[in-house]
Order: structure tokens, then C-alpha cells, then sequence
């Protein structure tokens, strides 16, 4: 006789969902849907304290790790790396935007590749670093930074780490998606594969996403000259 399962506790993650999209504390909806699905699981309320306890005390240093490049990084801009990011990248006259993420394209994946992730990331490098050069250079070439080219620049760019970040990090065999596959199909199909194949058959996969997102932001200089307005002198 087959064990029946309660799927009651998935509401857990309804609650986690519905939390985010009302742009709830992020911690107080986190910690209502754990509550609840201990409920659901039919756990003491002792023991669903104990766990959340136990976990706070696992990870009690993650806000140091959060909190502390972001104040580095907040004093950082009040006192002008914003500006001083812009008037590098001005001094560069054949900078564009496209070229300019291209080349950080290549080192986050890189980077990645070799474990090491928290060279970059959207609050401590695409913000602050990336966003402010890519802007930089468009005005070194048109004068002017109009609303939808920022939000462009901007998507574009976090566009970019994420793609770095995302194809590159599988390469690098300690990291968790490459245990995490090479479980997952020892577990389930039987097949026993080394983790350290799994990651060399990531390199052309990385090679073909830097090699496609390349080409987009290649033709992303042209897709921003034709944002600009319709009188504008320095429209191409």
C-alpha cells in the first residue's frame, strides 16, 4: 500500500509568492510561511521554534555579509564613484555601451568560472560600476542620456551579470548545480556521472551564451541610436 503524501505544506510557498508580488518584509513573509507549513505538517509548535531557531543560528553572519558591502558600496557613491565611473569611461573615446558589456560579459563569465562569484553581482558592481560606465559612455557619444536608454542600459546590464554569472558558475565543478545534477541523476535514473565531466560539458555551453548575448549587445549600440528623439542632432 502506497504512502499517502500531504501536499498541504506547498501552501508554504503560496504564501512566500503572494508575500513578494505585495512587496511584503521580506523576512516577516519568510517567516509566516515557514510557521504555516509547519502547521500544515502537522509539527508541534515547539519543535517548528526549534528549527527556526536552529536556522537563525546557521545563518545569524548573513546580514553582516549583506549589510556590509552595501554600506561600503553607499559610501562609495556619496562620494562621487558614480561620477569618477563616468569620466573614465569618457576618456575612452571609442567606448560605446555595447562594447563596454561585452567586456565585462566576458570577465564575469570567467570570473565565474573559476568560483569566483562575488566578484560581481548587481548591488556591489552592476549599480554602482557597470550602470554608471555603460551610461557614460553613451553620453560620450550623443550628449545626452534620455529615460528610456538609462532603463535600457540598465536591464541590459543586469542582463549581462546574470548571464556571466549564470553559465559561467557551472563550469566551476565545486559549485552546487554540478552536485546538485550529478545527484539528481545518480538518484533518479541510475546514471553515475563525474562532476568533473558535468563541468567541462559546461564550457560550450558557456561559450555559445557569450558568443549569442556578444551579438545582442553588438546591435544594442544601434537599438539605442534609434531611441533618441526624432530631432535630435546627434541621431544617427
Amino acid at each position: 500500500m502506497s504512502e499517502v503524501i500531504n501536499y498541504w505544506p506547498l501552501l508554504g510557498i503560496l504564501v512566500i509568492i503572494v508575500g513578494f508580488m505585495l512587496r511584503l518584509n521580506a523576512a516577516l513573509v519568510v517567516l509566516v510561511a515557514g510557521i504555516i507549513t509547519g502547521f500544515l505538517a502537522a509539527m508541534p509548535i515547539d519543535v517548528i521554534l526549534t528549527k527556526l531557531g536552529s536556522g537563525f543560528l546557521k545563518t545569524r553572519t548573513l546580514s553582516l555579509i549583506i549589510i556590509l558591502p552595501l554600506a561600503i558600496i553607499g559610501l562609495l557613491e556619496r562620494n562621487g564613484l558614480k561620477e569618477h565611473a563616468q569620466n573614465w569611461v569618457a576618456r575612452i573615446k571609442s567606448a560605446t555601451a555595447g562594447r563596454l558589456l561585452i567586456v565585462y560579459l566576458f570577465i564575469r563569465e570567467v570570473t565565474a568560472a573559476l568560483g569566483l562569484t562575488s566578484l560581481g553581482g548587481h548591488p556591489q558592481m552592476v549599480r554602482p560600476l557597470v550602470v554608471p560606465m555603460a551610461e557614460g559612455a553613451f553620453m560620450n557619444r550623443f550628449q545626452q542620456l534620455p529615460q528610456a536608454v538609462s532603463n535600457k542600459l540598465r536591464a541590459m546590464s543586469a542582463a549581462t551579470d546574470n548571464v556571466g554569472l549564470f553559465f559561467g558558475e557551472d563550469i566551476f565543478v565545486a559549485f552546487g548545480s554540478i552536485v546538485l545534477m550529478q545527484t539528481f541523476m545518480k538518484t533518479t535514473g541510475g546514471i553515475d556521472v563525474d562532476p568533473l565531466k558535468i563541468a567541462l560539458w559546461g564550457i560550450p555551453t558557456a561559450i555559445f551564451a557569450f558568443l549569442i548575448h556578444s551579438m545582442r549587445l553588438y546591435r544594442l549600440d544601434n537599438q539605442l541610436n534609434r531611441m533618441l528623439p526624432p530631432n535630435s542632432q546627434y541621431r544617427g
